[in-house]
């Protein structure tokens, strides 16, 4: 009878679904107490980030637009993360995906049915270059991922900026790229009517969701998905069991790079159609990490917390309507994110309780 309660306790506090939630409704509370000491009334607030979320069609599609790079890059730091490995490098790899589709997109002239699979197959070749790299790195020389990956993000950063303004990609006189050729776009034109012409519908949605179900597959029921999820868990006990744990590096980095070049490669394709000079990293790769930590790196539980970060991200803008800072969506990010973080020690310690009371109560 002891066992079977200590196993639904068990059951309920290792369930990471109940958890996310938690951490959501606690960051929010953090941002209420946020409001409230800045002067201003949360419900009035929530109300207008709620609307500003789902009150229109429009507000929908957008949140969706703004979801997807993050679902495929909390993708990507949630499958190097599995196989062992901190993918940090995804804003880089995201960079180096925007650019080369923008080259293929704007410098081939193709019908649309070669010209987008051949723009995002390119791009994400790159990507999976790119992330090579690193996991080349820590293979070969046993440089830690998370170093190589930072300064291959600033490497993609400048090398992005310098195509851009020492070719044939810049418009004279200006610090943006020539756009890609509609042959290589994937907007969803008959959407528009429903949701407003100036909406950027496309069907980078979709894709994510497709990538996202292949990557768990992967990781599920292939042996390749069984070799990398054996090195993560124990490099040393792969190794032994005869699998190559250099060779699973560089291949788990390359699908990493991969997915996040796709996302750049997707964010061209289907929204700004143009690239531009890049006064700062714009923070797709960096709120993929959040996206994966409130996922518990989770393949598919990165579509909900990518599609949550999307809708904090465009409703938090419709804030200021009612005069409230629109950073408190930041406050209420990092404090879920925090929360998630303590998931594992309480988790712990609720665990030890729940054993000593157990144990207590067998020897009495």
């Amino acid at each position: 009878m002891v066992e079977n309660k200590l196993f639904k306790s068990k059951k309920i506090i290792n369930d990471t679904f109940i958890f996310s939630i938690a951490s959501v409704v606690l960051g929010l509370l953090v941002g209420a107490i946020a409001l409230i000491l800045s002067g201003h009334n949360p419900i009035t607030v929530y109300s207008a980030l709620i609307e500003g979320i789902i009150g229109k069609p429009k507000y929908i599609a957008w949140t969706i637009i703004r979801g997807t790079p993050l679902i495929l890059t909390g993708l990507s730091i949630a499958f190097a993360y599995k196989t062992g490995l901190f993918n940090i490098g995804a804003e880089g790899q995201f960079i180096i995906g925007a650019l080369v589709a923008v080259l293929v997109g704007a410098g081939v002239d193709l019908p649309a049915f070669i010209h987008i699979p051949l723009t995002l197959i390119s791009a994400a070749l790159a990507g999976a270059l790119w992330g090579g790299i690193s996991g080349w790195l820590k293979a070969r020389f046993g440089i830690n991922e998370v170093i190589s990956n930072i300064m291959l993000n600033w490497i993609a950063f400048y090398f992005s900026n310098f195509i851009l303004m020492t070719t044939w990609l810049k418009v004279p006189n200006s610090e943006t790229s020539v756009p890609i050729k509609d042959s290589a776009k994937i907007s969803i034109d008959w959407m528009k009517g429903l949701v407003g012409p100036a909406t950027s519908v496309n069907w980078g949605i979709v894709i994510s969701i497709i990538l996202v179900l292949i990557i768990a597959f992967i990781l599920k029921k292939t042996t390749l998905g069984f070799e990398l999820r054996a090195v993560g868990f124990n490099k040393f006990g792969a190794e032994y069991a005869g699998i190559n744990i250099r060779s699973s590096m560089v291949k788990s980095m390359a699908i990493a790079g991969l997915l996040a070049a796709i996302a750049g490669a997707i964010q061209v394709m289907g929204v700004t159609n143009v690239i531009t000079v890049l006064p700062a990293q714009e923070g797709y790769g960096f709120d993929g990490i959040a996206v994966a930590l409130i996922a518990n790196n989770n393949p598919i539980g990165v579509i909900f917390s990518g599609l949550l970060f999307g809708a904090f991200k465009y409703g938090g803008t419709k804030m200021q309507s009612v005069g409230a800072p629109s950073e408190v969506v930041n406050i209420i990010i990092g404090s879920i994110v925090y929360f998630i973080a303590l998931t594992s020690v309480i988790r712990i310690l609720y665990l030890k309780i729940r054993q000593k009371r157990t144990s207590k109560g067998g020897s009495e």
